[in-house]
């Protein structure tokens, strides 16, 4: 490295060394219980155990600290009127630079240690999707000032009107939290509740003692209504789970469109996040309606927009959803609002149904998954225990019905239409989807249709484009609906290739 070769660069914040030692410091503690458990029960004498715990808290503290301290000598960062550049200097030497007129979103965050010393992440993202997070830099952490500096600073355009907006399209409504139960998530976290506490129990060797307790509680309960009252306490802790989760993920959310032309979504109790999007990059909107929020009247809106961060990164926090679960009316309200339409395009048009071949075809899908799964339960059974033939027959009088119901819903909720600029489709049961994509948008169409289509005169026509998850797919629509509607969507780009009778 030559004598001012970084000349002008910045440094990251030193504050990271602190907010590394508070961090490391809980991974050591979290570690230490589990770890004193199998030493003493080893047969290690306790203040034995206690001097190799402390001992490996301290390296694994000074070890993490140490790391980040060269790390931070290492890394700089510039922006220049036409570029953003990193450069990190240690072992090896690497550079990097994003062009400021493909940067496509610049997002912050802070969990609590970030906030507690007064800084945030930044990462600053051109929308790409190359090997190795080439469109991608991290600049963890900077000072909280220096963060909305680079965010005000990185996605100013120029070219942008101003606008006088200041109202927020949206705030949370507390009543919303209603909706968090409503959802898979539920059983799910009560589950890992149970299994959080058979692990605990069993690092610190009560795990038997655990077992016996339960079993003497619930001694001459029939064995059915001990399973569901445990099933009930799950269930009971789920919702709990469900409803913190919503708090740590929504508090002080805020919708607003900026100067400048560009939407931003604030929210986080613990870990703030702040989320952009420039709405030039804005090609439609995805009501989302899971089978528990649609059971409620509730709906979420999620922005299809290119240069968007996708589900395939490992952050999977939901940087695409522009509001939370709230009621419908409210979900397209903030549709129209954020399209700056008069009303949704998800309500504007009556959807045109599918043909009933479609029906037949989801109640033999969604009645063959059931039947495979009952027969894997009687291959099972008669090869290991008659238990899993009797939990079979009782998945079966259950799920068979729920299939028919499901795949008749399916069925209903399949549909397409076009209003204005936005071509329309819906489909789903456990999780309704309504796209409005920008006919403009639209770069291609892919025509699938697999043999059982085909016998059945069906087939899937896909929309393909550079915003949101890349593509949208009309489900099972008729041969000639399907083609009619991506020929009136976007006209001339499939024309060339259909054959007229």
């Amino acid at each position: 490295m030559t004598s001012g070769e970084f000349e002008g660069w910045s440094t990251l914040d030193k504050r990271t060394l602190a907010v590394t030692a508070l961090t490391m410091a809980g991974v050591a503690f979290g570690a230490a219980i589990p770890t004193m458990a199998a030493l003493v029960g080893g047969g290690m004498r306790f203040w034995g155990a206690l001097a190799w715990v402390v001992a490996g808290g301290l390296v694994l503290v000074g070890g993490g600290v140490l790391l980040d301290l060269l790390y931070w000598q290492a890394m700089r960062y510039r922006v220049t009127p036409e570029r953003l550049e990193t450069a990190f200097t240690l072992v090896v030497r690497s550079r990097k630079s994003l062009q400021r007129e493909r940067i496509r979103n610049v997002d912050l965050t802070a969990n609590p240690l970030h906030r507690l010393f007064g800084v945030a992440v930044v990462t600053i993202g051109t929308g790409s999707h190359e090997s190795g997070g080439q469109g991608r830099l991290k600049l963890n952490p900077v000072s909280r000032a220096e963060a909305d500096r680079l965010r005000a600073e990185l996605l100013r355009r120029d070219e942008l009107t101003e606008t006088d907006e200041n109202a927020p399209l949206a705030t949370l409504d507390p009543r919303w939290i209603r909706y968090a139960p409503m959802s898979f998530l539920t059983p799910t976290l009560g589950l890992a509740a149970g299994g959080g506490l058979m692990q605990i129990s069993e690092w610190a060797g009560l795990r038997k003692g655990l077992i016996d307790w339960v079993i003497a509680l619930f001694r001459g309960i029939p064995l059915v209504v001990a399973i569901l009252i445990l099933l009930a306490i799950a269930m009971v802790a789920g919702v709990v789970g469900a409803l913190g989760l919503w708090v740590e993920m929504w508090w002080n959310y805020r919708l607003d469109r900026e100067s400048g032309g560009t939407l931003r979504v604030r929210r986080g109790l613990f870990t703030t996040r702040s989320i952009s999007i420039e709405e030039r990059r804005l090609r439609g909107i995805d009501l989302v309606e899971p089978l528990g929020n649609r059971i409620s009247g509730a709906a979420r809106v999620d922005a299809i927009a290119t240069g968007m961060r996708q589900s395939d990164d490992k952050d999977k926090t939901d940087y695409h959803t522009l509001l939370p679960a709230a009621p419908v009316a409210t979900a397209n309200r903030i549709a129209a609002d954020v399209l700056r339409e008069p009303v949704s395009p998800t309500e504007a048009v009556r959807l045109t149904a599918h043909p009933r071949a479609a029906r037949g075809r989801l109640l033999r899908w969604w009645a063959g998954s059931v039947v495979a799964l009952l027969a894997i339960f009687a291959i099972l059974g008669f090869l290991l225990t008659d238990v899993l033939l009797v939990i079979g027959a009782a998945l079966g009088v259950v799920l068979l019905p729920v299939s028919v119901l499901l795949a008749l819903d399916a069925y209903r909720n399949l549909g397409h239409g076009i209003t204005g600029r936005y071509l329309v489709g819906r489909h789903g049961t456990v999780r309704r989807s309504t796209f409005a994509l920008e006919r403009d948008g639209v770069i291609g169409w892919t025509v699938k249709q697999s043999v059982f289509q085909r016998r059945k005169g069906l087939l899937t026509v896909v929309a393909t484009t550079a915003a949101g998850a890349g593509a949208y797919s009309v489900y099972d629509a008729g041969q000639e609906q399907g083609l009619l509607f991506a020929e009136e969507s976007v006209p001339e780009l499939l024309t060339p290739f259909l054959e007229r009778a």
